[in-house]
């Protein structure tokens, strides 16, 4: 037996109860009836080990980083710092401070797009299933800056082409690539250090959307060597509220902020101000303290229980899944039908029922929570002309049990 599916066979065994413990969520009920998440794409559960270090925050040293030099405010700047390390460290970043702390990977995303300096006649690439936090920055620089934005079609089974990219960056010269890493519409991964490597070689830069992809732990941006990288944390075991922008600090340092405050500049006078250089130079402002911190522990959370085990995992439940609900008559699973492509996502329809319907009724019938509509991607849904999707996605605290219970739920609306 391959080693690496002995180790995740021997966890499953041994520890996968330990982990859905660490979810005090699911240890509840509504209305007599356990409580089945099929949500993690939107955003994930959180483990009491990210509570606890977020309520240690408010409990012990509810003070502000960066600013004031007494007992409480250290403590806050050290927990800070340690955060940054542990987050550079789950991405393998060169050094701690190509890691910035931001709301959201929207924020992280727009951070890059509207501040690198796109002019009217750079081009632009992405996929054809962008998130809007990238689809809709890039059409406003369309609109109001002149730059030519350009999409790279997917392969009829809705994977990424890459022999096209490869075609249109040689053609076109892109400023820069903006693509998903993993896909929140239906799960597919771009081979991405095959993607910066061409864009590089056709003097692109590359942003990333990782939001998808480094839920299942982490991301070695070394190796992939993209220039820039966004993810957040909600959808990592995290807390809301914080996101990460990270990437090869001398890009970094040539971005212009979308925000001016406090912490951000070294001095200002009427005439100037000093605008410090990453990754201060994008944390102007009061921060989620509390938020970081989880962040920090949500990736130790994350890097213990290891990527192997946590890929095998869901992909073993969305195979369970995909073979199941490929039984049910009238649904059809959104492309690629192959669910090792998927990642944790299943998307899908039938016929005559409304997305939004399925999903209400699997919450009241069994406490089922999955997304429904366009999953903030509605270009893609409208180039197919498809008004949205039902859209389950499952993590590492899901089981095999309540795959079934899904599919049994789903066989009872027809």
């Amino acid at each position: 037996m391959d080693k690496t599916i002995f180790v995740s066979l021997r966890f499953e065994i041994m520890d996968f109860e330990r982990i859905r413990e660490d979810f005090p969520i699911l240890r509840k009920e509504i209305e007599g009836k356990p409580i089945i998440y099929f949500d993690s794409a939107c955003q994930s559960l959180r483990p009491k080990q990210v509570l606890e270090a977020m309520n240690r925050y408010y409990e012990d040293f509810p003070a502000c980083a960066g600013r004031s030099i007494h007992k409480l405010a250290t403590e806050v700047s050290i927990r800070i710092d340690e955060a940054r390390g542990k987050l550079a460290r789950f991405v393998n970043a060169e050094k701690p401070e190509e890691i910035s702390f931001v709301r959201n990977c929207t924020e992280a995303l727009n951070t890059v797009i509207f501040g690198v300096g796109l002019k009217k006649g750079d081009v632009v690439l992405a996929t054809d299933r962008e998130h809007n936090s990238v689809h809709v920055p890039l059409l406003k620089l369309k609109e109001t800056t002149g730059i030519d934005y350009q999409i790279v079609p997917s392969r009829d089974d809705e994977t990424f082409n890459l022999d096209k990219f490869s075609e249109i960056a040689a053609e076109s010269r892109p400023r820069l690539v903006a693509m998903c890493h993993t896909s929140n519409v239906n799960g597919t991964t771009i081979p991405a250090k095959e993607v910066c490597k061409i864009a590089h070689e056709n003097g692109a830069l590359v942003l990333l959307d990782g939001a998808q992809y480094v839920p299942y732990g982490g991301v070695d941006i070394k190796d992939i060597d993209t220039d820039f990288y966004a993810f957040s944390a909600h959808k990592m075991c995290g807390p809301s509220g914080v996101g990460i922008l990270t990437g090869k600090y001398d890009e970094l340092s040539k971005i212009e902020p979308r925000t001016y405050g406090g912490h951000g500049i070294s001095m200002a006078t009427r005439k100037h101000a000093d605008i410090l250089p990453p990754p201060e130079r994008f944390e102007a402002g009061l921060q989620n303290y509390s938020g970081i911190i989880g962040t920090g522990a949500a990736a130790d959370y994350l890097s213990r229980i290891g990527r192997d085990w946590i890929v095998t995992h869901v992909n073993h439940l969305n195979r369970m899944a995909t073979e199941q609900l490929l039984k049910i008559p009238d649904l059809k699973i959104i492309e690629p039908g192959n669910p090792d492509l998927r990642s944790g996502i299943l998307a899908f329809n039938i016929k005559k029922r409304n997305p939004h319907d399925i999903a209400m009724i699997l919450d009241n019938m069994e406490n089922i929570m999955i997304r429904s509509g366009m999953h903030c991607s509605h270009s893609w849904f409208n180039d197919r002309e498809i008004e949205g999707s039902a859209r389950a996605s499952f993590y590492l605290y899901n089981t095999k049990d309540e795959i079934s219970l899904f599919a049994d739920t789903l066989r009872r609306l027809q």
